[in-house]
């Protein structure tokens, strides 16, 4: 269909007056961009020159979408920490200013997902969906923000929640020697906070690509994921990755905080991390100290686990629980980042190599371990049991040592020793099986109260877990209490017992029904 001439006009015209119209509205914006260029490039970190601008701890952009943070801003030369593979990096590519430090996506978009420290996406389930950034590095709460810890964080393990209890926004140190289980602790707490109404960050630091896997495999079939955030570095990631995981992983998690909600992070672990910031400051020629780590070491553990804490309620009452997990070396705990850790943190789960190889597990040292704030958190039913446990195992333990000179024992002492193997045995517990508050007390009364002195070592597994089922049967407002009691009232502890005694019934020593 042609057009006549004089409409094909009116048409140009009109075109031409809103290009016209366009153009005198468009003012050029001019934004500075501020460049220099790599002078030379090592393992994790490029030194670069030409940017008299640059800020402390501010983002580079490389060549190939590749980021580094500006560490050692001097005079001539700025070192730079790079956060991605850098083999396609050459002396003389151009790097960029970005004008802001590192920061990584917050939000509940990422419940459920895995990422690398930079927001990232590692399981394939596309771009992560978020509106809000934060900064990786944050300053911490402040001394006046901050309520006491009251809650308990319940683990679902016996020997913790009992001896060394864990409160909502305390940090506890786990460390062990490798190969103790020091992740199998952390990864059943974990599972123990569904229904709990509490967030959950894992944050691994320069883990084998196998561990990781096996660790997130674990969350799914268990269903953890539904509540669970996994931060991950594996050890073939750069040092830089390794280095700013943790405080990424915190900024997630603080963002939950901040909104009123109850959030327990793991950092696995804290010795993978502190190697890395070692292996970053020699490449970039910061003076080297105690076994060549450098003076700042504790400065960046004490800054990311000070902001593990529980904000008052008129900031919302969220609680920021940490669990940060070290490996010793020969059981060594007196050890320079060992003993760092253990002075910051309020409290250390020790896990034994020797009870371990004797098959306690989990192979909880309960001498070596403290918490520090737990007590003041603990539920009141579980004080109630607690401290009589505490003495009677350590009582135990002492006299197993002495009993192997091979001395004559009276008998009281032998009671003493049988009624600690009844305890050890009770303090056992297989992984991925949490056990409930009603059913963690109805064993501990049954502890302290002497009732499985009469069973024999080869049932005491059928006699703890028929004490567990009965401890379903409790009536709802005797299971209420124990959240909401000051103490455990004598009533409700005879009534616990006797349920525990009737389930024992059927137990002797001779080991017949």
């Amino acid at each position: 269909m042609s057009m006549k001439p004089e409409n094909l006009q009116a048409v140009l015209d009109s075109a031409f007056s809103g290009i016209s119209q366009a153009l005198k509205a468009f003012t050029q914006q001019l934004e500075p961009r501020e460049t220099g260029a790599v002078n030379s490039i090592a393992t994790g970190i490029a030194k670069v020159s030409g940017l008299p601008g640059v800020g402390f701890e501010e983002v580079l952009k490389f060549p190939g979408d590749l980021y580094g943070i500006a560490f050692n801003v001097d005079e001539d030369e700025i070192g730079t920490v790079l956060l991605g593979d850098y083999w396609h990096l050459h002396a003389g590519d151009e790097v960029e200013r970005r004008g802001h430090v590192v920061d990584v996506p917050v939000g509940d978009g990422l419940i459920g997902r895995i990422i690398n420290p930079m927001g990232r996406p590692l399981d394939g389930q596309g771009p992560v969906v978020s509106g809000t950034r934060l900064p990786v590095e944050r300053p911490s709460p402040p001394i006046m923000d901050r309520a006491p810890v009251t809650v308990p964080l319940q683990t679902g393990i016996k020997v913790i929640d009992a001896l060394i209890p864990v409160g909502r926004g305390q940090r506890e140190l786990i460390l062990g020697d490798r190969q103790t289980g020091k992740t199998a602790v952390a990864l059943d707490t974990i599972l123990n906070q569904r229904d709990q109404n509490v967030l959950c960050v894992y944050c691994a630091i320069g883990q084998r690509a196998s561990g990781v896997a096996k660790v997130i495999a674990t969350l799914r079939e268990q269903g953890a994921m539904d509540y669970t955030v996994v931060v991950v570095t594996e050890g073939n990631d750069p040092p830089g990755l390794a280095y700013i995981a943790p405080y990424a992983a915190t900024s997630i998690a603080e963002h939950f905080m901040e909104q009123g909600r109850d959030v327990l992070i793991v950092y696995d672990d804290l010795t993978h991390h502190a190697r890395a910031y070692r292996e970053l400051s020699l490449l970039l020629r910061r003076p080297p100290g105690r076994e060549a780590f450098p003076g700042d070491i504790f400065y960046i553990h004490a800054r990311l686990l000070e902001r593990a804490t529980h904000l008052r309620p008129e900031l919302g009452g969220g609680s920021l629980t940490a669990l940060p997990i070290i490996e010793t070396e020969a059981q060594d705990i007196s050890a320079y980042i060992p003993t760092n850790l253990i002075s910051i943190t309020d409290g250390q789960i020790y896990l034994s190599p020797s009870l371990f190889e004797l098959g306690v597990l989990p192979a909880v040292d309960v001498g070596k371990s403290v918490s520090r704030v737990g007590g003041k958190a603990q539920l009141a039913a579980y004080r109630a049991v607690a401290g009589d446990l505490k003495l009677a195992y350590a009582q135990f333990e002492e006299l197993e040592t002495f009993s192997r000179f091979g001395a004559r024992l009276d008998e009281d002492t032998r009671k003493i020793i049988e009624h600690g193997r009844r305890i050890r045995a009770c303090l056992k517990q297989s992984q991925f099986s949490p056990v409930s508050v009603p059913a963690q007390i109805a064993v501990l009364l049954a502890l302290t109260a002497g009732l499985f002195d009469g069973v024999s070592p080869e049932q005491m597994s059928d006699a703890e877990n028929a004490v567990r089922e009965a401890a379903t049967n409790l009536p709802k407002e005797v299971v209420a209490r124990f959240e909401t009691a000051d103490k455990l009232s004598d009533e409700d502890r005879g009534m616990i017992i006797q349920i525990a005694r009737n389930a024992l019934s059927g137990f002797s020593p001779e080991g017949k029904s």
